[in-house]
């Protein structure tokens, strides 16, 4: 292993149109110690000639085939490969800035602890960027000035998947790529949460983030749900802090529904309360909605899921409970 080396792991499928100008921008880096290992996952157009391209003019280029089919076998393929010492994953229609190695490696280099360091993004188009692309950059960015990443991590993936980086022996021991569960992303940084690994974090934008149409995110079915129940409530229930607990249900909309359906079908027992007067007293799934009002105040407190996603109506909630004596990710958790 070359303790200096960065291994960006580069899963690729049809990525012709963007390719070339991600890979110049590895070779423009200020951190020159570096392997690419590109792993082309049955593309149909030339990604694949466009990487053998580079690696013909540049021994640190390792083009792979995927030996299995889909993005987390392409990460494995690469990932096996590699043999630095520091792991980053980079996507195939994405820019780095030119100080992103160097930032992150030096992150890295100051901490004695078990951590992985990131740093903001920021979306790129031809077009005008997505309202929903333009909130989530916002948010993780916002998660960085705050340093508060683990509090936000049952919303959705706190981490942008192209824009981390760790030390190999901190990569394996929480399980490297090695997961079956989509979206593969956001898996991993719940178990980077749960071996308590710190965030280490730069404010300076360290990813471009493509938007464009064929984008994975948008076209494959498995991100196409945006909530994730399923993940996070495996994750969730693996915690000490669950453990012999009462669970609540906030939230008697289309999302609270769909994850009163992920409780029930884990056979994870729970109360469901709403405040929309048009809900209380209705049986749901043979679970009768109760009224917010009744929610205890005593010292002893339920574990209350949230799923409700209107801004405004979700900062009641949650100044409704922070003055009932409950705490933000310890005793209500915002899952939408």
């Amino acid at each position: 292993m070359n303790h200096n080396l960065v291994s960006i792991v580069i899963p690729c499928k049809n990525a012709e149109p963007f390719l070339k100008e991600c890979l110049d921008s590895i070779l423009a880096q200020t951190y020159t110690n570096w392997e690419v290992i590109f792993c082309n996952d049955h593309s149909e157009d030339n990604s694949l000639e466009i990487a053998l391209k580079f690696a013909a003019l540049d021994k640190r280029f390792v083009c792979l085939n995927n030996a299995g089919n889909g993005i987390i076998d392409a990460l494995n393929t690469a990932y096996n490969r590699s043999k630095g010492n520091f792991i980053t994953r980079m996507d195939a229609d994405d820019i780095m800035p030119p100080q992103k190695l160097q930032v992150l490696t030096n992150l890295l280099n100051l901490q004695p602890d078990d951590c992985v360091a990131t740093g903001k993004v920021k979306y790129f188009t031809k077009g005008t960027i997505q309202l929903g692309f333009k909130n989530y950059e916002h948010w993780l960015n916002q998660l960085i000035n705050f340093d508060n990443h683990w509090e936000e991590i049952y919303k959705e993936c706190v981490i942008p998947s192209p824009c981390w980086m760790m030390k190999r022996a901190v990569f394996e021991k929480i399980g490297a790529f090695k997961s079956t569960q989509y979206p593969e992303d956001y898996d991993l940084v719940w178990r980077m949460f749960l071996n308590q690994l710190r965030v280490v974090s730069s404010k300076e934008i360290l990813h471009l983030w493509r938007d464009h149409a064929l984008r994975a995110s948008r076209n494959l079915e498995v991100y196409k749900s945006q909530t994730y129940f399923d993940l996070k409530i495996g994750y969730m229930m693996k915690t000490k802090q669950f453990n012999d607990t009462n669970i609540f249900l906030w939230g008697a909309g289309k999302k609270g529904k769909a994850l009163a359906k992920i409780l029930g079908s884990n056979n994870i027992n729970f109360e469901w309360y709403s405040n929309n007067p048009k809900k209380i007293g209705f049986n749901i799934y043979e679970k009768i909605i109760q009224n917010t009002r009744h929610i205890p105040t005593s010292k002893i407190k339920p574990k209350i899921l949230i799923a409700v996603s209107n801004a405004s109506q979700l900062a009641e909630i949650c100044s409704f409970l922070d003055d009932l004596g409950y705490k933000k990710s310890k005793n209500y958790f915002v899952m939408v």
